[in-house]
């Protein structure tokens, strides 16, 4: 199985997932054009991509959905509501629409799950390969009993550091945005991430993605000193933090080890 944040922060969001043939995109935030460009970068043609699923309609997370998946015949998964709000994906021939239930793709097994956004539907997703779970959460105000119970027991981990509270309070945005922000259908800071990771630390954890960084209001090194606290010294967790501009390494979990390609 192989992993990669293509995208990671406010101006766009896409992760690529593979599993032996099946190959998934989670968000396509960025345009079709500069996804392609970002896949090719990791060594993937865009045109053996399997489907692309969405968590949510902000642009940030389906900037590109209608061209890519036009372009390259693709399915999309993506729950109705979230459908229905999309500003203006134009024609989507190959739709299959998702509610709570599982579903299956290839060889992965995703289960998506409601997470706290200002968004219609937002969703999170696990997804079981036969490498192990990866879970995703980003774009999420708090971290609720379901999010938690979904992610356990993930072999990688992507989720969302968002903010410092710090950082924040004393920050360029006006009031109502950091009001918005830090919502419980805002963004988690780090330190809720953080509470979050200890709650699903377990001996098969190896992998954990510092997703959906602010560049206003964060930086990777408070983000990772976040993460890092909360880490027992004996339990080894390769930490990456996603960035805006490139893609990050690509993280190749085996069933029994993991290695860290950077490109």
């Amino acid at each position: 199985m192989h992993i990669c944040l293509l995208a990671s922060g406010s101006k766009g969001n896409s992760v690529y997932i593979e599993s032996g043939t099946t190959r998934l995109l989670i968000d396509v935030g960025l345009s079709a054009r500069e996804i392609t460009a970002r896949l090719n970068h990791i060594g993937v043609d865009a045109a053996d991509l399997t489907a692309v699923l969405i968590s949510h309609e902000h642009r940030d997370h389906c900037r590109g959905l209608g061209p890519l998946a036009r372009r390259f015949n693709l399915d999309v998964f993506i729950h109705p509501e979230t459908l229905a709000a999309l500003p203006s994906p134009g024609r989507l021939e190959r739709l299959h629409e998702f509610h709570d239930q599982c579903f299956t793709i290839g060889d992965c097994r995703v289960e998506p799950f409601r997470t706290t956004h200002d968004a219609v539907a937002p969703v999170g997703f696990m997804i079981d390969t036969p490498a192990g779970r990866v879970g995703i959460a980003t774009d999420l105000g708090i971290a609720t009993r379901l999010v938690s119970d979904r992610l356990r027991q993930c072999r990688a981990l992507i989720l969302e550091f968002n903010h410092d509270l710090d950082m924040l309070r004393d920050g360029p945005y006006p009031w109502p945005l950091k009001q918005r922000v830090s919502s419980r259908h805002g963004h988690l800071s780090n330190e809720a991430s953080a509470a979050l990771l200890a709650e699903l630390l377990w001996e098969g954890l190896e992998t954990v993605f510092l997703a959906h960084l602010s560049e206003t209001n964060n930086c990777a090194q408070l983000a990772e000193s976040a993460a890092r606290s909360i880490l027992p010294g004996a339990h080894q967790v390769t930490l990456i933090v996603g960035t805006q501009h490139l893609p990050t390494a690509c993280v190749t979990l085996e069933r029994d080890c993991i290695e860290v390609s950077h490109g």
